[in-house]
């Protein structure tokens, strides 16, 4: 009776040792995924950078990943003394950062046409321009990320001279090689700056997943 009476004083059995220990080894096993997560994350945002100079929406793939590695961590990874909403406030942070780098990367062509003096048509002609250049010199320059810059580029300028070329007041092509240059020399700031913008997103997501 004595010896059930010093164990029923708080004393921990084997049972109760054995408990713990595993309750203890999960947790770390928790942790580590976690935080190899936060870290597959870091590295595969590396490539979306790469997207991003391609002209493919590296942004938005980071964004996606993010939200899928912080659904699996809020259910199964997530430490209990942590707070998922941290994860949440920057992922909605990313999509707004992100949004403001596609109007700025579709306003800077046209921008840069209206600057070289050129007329909406041609400011439209740079944007599709550069999209089809995107798409058409991809598979016809066959090595990564330059096809794709490429042709957007050529895209551009191609677009705006045709578009100042072309409709009820045409300019000659000398008069049209201004507006053209200027929507390249846009296209090249608006890439530019959607790049840096995708380092913005990589940065407040790699934070977020990895302290929320």
């Amino acid at each position: 009776m004595a010896r059930r009476g010093l164990h029923g004083a708080g004393h921990p059995t084997q049972a109760d040792r054995g408990h713990h220990g595993r309750r203890s080894s999960r947790g770390g096993t928790v942790m580590i995924v976690y935080y190899l997560l936060g870290g597959l994350f870091i590295v595969l945002g590396f490539f979306c950078l790469l997207l991003v100079i391609a002209q493919l929406p590296g942004s938005w793939v980071m964004i996606v990943l993010a939200t899928l590695i912080h659904l699996a961590d809020d259910a199964w990874f997530l430490p209990a003394e942590t707070d998922p909403s941290r994860g949440w406030w920057a992922i909605g942070i990313a999509v707004v950062v992100a949004l403001l780098g596609e109007l700025i990367e579709f306003g800077a062509g046209a921008m840069g046409a209206k600057v070289g003096g050129g007329s909406k048509r041609s400011a439209w002609g740079a944007i599709i321009g550069g999209l089809v250049g995107a798409i058409a010199l991809t598979p016809i320059i066959p090595i990564p990320i330059l096809g794709t810059l490429v042709g957007a580029l050529v895209g551009c300028f191609l677009g705006a001279l045709l578009g100042e070329m072309t409709g009820k007041d045409p300019k000659s092509a000398e008069e049209s090689l201004k507006p053209a240059f200027g929507a390249t020399l846009g296209r090249v700031l608006g890439t530019c700056c959607k790049v840096l913008v995708a380092v913005v997103v990589w940065a407040v997501l790699g934070y977020g997943l990895l302290s929320a």
